[in-house]
C-alpha cells in the first residue's frame, strides 16, 4: 500500500502545479539524508528492547521451571505444567520454545558451553587420551543431569534437524577435536568415528540413569570404553 501510494503521490506530484516547491524539499532534504536514516534506525531498537526484555523473563522463568520440572519429573515432564510453572499460557511457551527438543535445547545450553569449554581446555593436556577420557565422564555427569536426557541426546545424534542439535552439532565437533588429538598422538585406534564414541557415552550415561543403586557403574563402563578405544 505505501508502494503503490508513493507510486500515485509521484505521478499526481508530476501533473501538479508545483513541481519546483517538491525539488526544494528535496534540495533541502538531500544534505541532511543521513541524518533521518540514524533516527529511523534507532527507533525501533527502543520498542525491540522493551520486547525483549518482556521477552526475556518469560524465557527465563520458562527455562527455571522447565529444569524444575524436568529434575522432578524427567524430560517428559508435562510443558503445560511448565508453563503454569511459569506463570504464562502455553501458547506463550511454544512461541519461545516450538516444540520439547527446543526447550531441552534450551535447558541443556548451559551443560553444553561448559563442556565446550571444557574441551578447549583440554586439548593443551599433555596426555590426549587421558583429556579424551576426562571429557566423555563429564559428558556422562551432563547427560544424565535430568532423566531421559540421554535418551534424546542419543536420538538426535545423527539428525542435524532437531532443535535439540543445536547443542548436539558443536559437542560433536568438540568431541571430534579431542578425539583426532588422541588418534594422531596413537593412543586411540583410526577407525574410531566421534558419533559412534557419542552414542557410546550418551548409552552409558542412560545406563547409570536406569541403575541408580549402582554409582560406580558408569566409570566401569568408561574403562571398558577406554579399553576397546586402545584396541589391541
Amino acid at each position: 500500500m505505501v508502494g503503490a501510494t508513493a507510486g500515485e503521490a509521484a505521478g499526481s506530484g508530476s501533473a501538479a502545479a508545483p513541481p519546483t516547491p517538491a525539488r526544494a524539499v528535496r534540495a533541502d532534504a538531500a544534505p541532511p539524508a543521513p541524518a533521518p536514516a540514524m533516527p529511523a534506525d534507532a527507533a525501533p531498537p527502543a520498542p525491540a528492547r522493551t520486547m525483549r526484555a518482556d521477552a526475556r523473563r518469560n524465557h527465563e522463568r520458562l527455562l527455571t521451571e522447565a529444569r524444575s520440572a524436568f529434575a522432578e519429573h524427567g524430560t517428559d515432564a508435562s510443558l503445560e505444567d511448565v508453563a503454569r510453572r511459569a506463570g504464562v499460557g502455553i501458547g506463550t511457551l511454544y512461541r519461545h520454545f516450538p516444540n520439547r527438543d527446543a526447550l531441552l535445547s534450551a535447558v541443556f545450553e548451559e551443560a553444553a558451553g561448559d563442556l565446550l569449554a571444557r574441551s578447549r581446555e583440554l586439548l593443551r593436556s599433555p596426555e590426549p587420551c587421558a583429556a579424551l577420557v576426562t571429557w566423555l565422564r563429564e559428558m556422562v555427569t551432563h547427560a544424565g543431569e535430568y532423566r531421559g536426557l540421554a535418551r534424546s541426546l542419543m536420538s538426535v545424534s545423527d539428525d542435524d534437524t532437531s532443535d535439540l542439535a543445536r547443542c548436539s552439532g558443536p559437542i560433536r565437533q568438540a568431541g571430534g577435536a579431542l578425539l583426532s588429538r588422541a588418534q594422531e598422538a596413537g593412543t586411540v585406534r583410526p577407525d574410531v568415528a566421534v558419533t559412534d564414541l557419542l552414542q557410546l557415552t550418551h548409552a552409558i550415561a542412560l545406563a547409570a540413569e536406569e541403575t541408580p543403586g549402582d554409582p560406580d557403574l558408569a566409570d566401569r563402563l568408561l574403562y571398558l570404553t577406554l579399553r576397546g578405544l586402545k584396541g589391541a
